[in-house]
């Protein structure tokens, strides 16, 4: 099939532990033709700020992960984790950089993803809400802060292990999620791409009036921009339609 007649095609590196972003990522695309999504996986198991979770991130593995990828003839690469909201934008603006260098293909991030929806929709205060510990989300905070994001208010639920965070459920996820809207910020963050944050996000979008913003739906968001494709339906996040 010529390149110019066949679907966009989106390559993927996702932590080996996540259950959550290739079944959400089809979810959200739903029956589309016109855009493909590629997997392949890096050794990642657990968050946390030390050192043995950090070099789960090393650029050696990222940039074989993308070459692997690569050679399915993809449109965009995405690193379809969160670890540059805690480790720093400059980690991942190195890392998309060396995964272009590497591939030739323009490449993003989660991270660098939140950062140009935040840049896009004009977001600058949020509410936080990630399965991490409370330390994590600290760093988060700091990290956003030196962004120009504030954060008004954060809720943390706690855990270190990334197959775990795939379990939260709807129920444990709406009380928080409610709280954080009550302070009106300009958008509500569900932060991390093992999480199932856009099975809610149109519930909380019409109960509370504020924006969500999900990891999954929005690396989707940003991949089909970089891929020119069309983007997402509403009920994902209304500000990624």
């Amino acid at each position: 099939m010529p390149a110019t007649s066949r679907p966009r095609r989106i390559g993927m590196i996702v932590p080996s532990s996540n259950t959550c972003l290739e079944p959400q990522t089809y979810r959200i695309l739903g029956s589309r033709t016109d855009v493909t999504v590629h997997f392949t996986r890096i050794p990642v198991t657990r968050i946390a700020l030390d050192d043995s979770s950090d070099r789960q991130f090393e650029p050696a593995v990222m940039r074989a992960a993308a070459q692997l990828l690569a050679t399915a003839d993809v449109d965009v690469i995405a690193w379809n984790g969160t670890s540059g909201s805690w480790l720093g934008s400059a980690h991942d603006r190195e890392l998309a950089g060396d995964i272009t260098g590497a591939t030739g293909i323009p490449a993003t991030t989660s991270t660098l993803a939140y950062l140009e929806a935040f840049r896009t929709f004009g977001t600058e205060r949020i509410g936080l809400f990630t399965p991490y510990t409370a330390d994590v989300n600290r760093q988060i905070i700091e990290s956003y802060g030196r962004e120009g994001i504030k954060t008004l208010d954060h809720r943390a639920l706690g855990l270190s292990d990334n197959e775990s965070f795939a379990r939260v459920t709807d129920d444990e996820m709406r009380p928080g999620s409610l709280e954080l809207a009550a302070a009106s910020p300009d958008a509500l963050v569900y932060l991390c791409t093992n999480l199932y944050g856009a099975n809610i996000t149109a519930e909380v979008e019409q109960m509370s009036g504020v924006p969500v913003l999900d990891s999954v739906a929005v690396t989707l968001w940003h991949a089909l921009k970089l891929a020119g494709a069309p983007l997402l339906e509403p009920r994902w996040g209304r500000l990624l339609a």
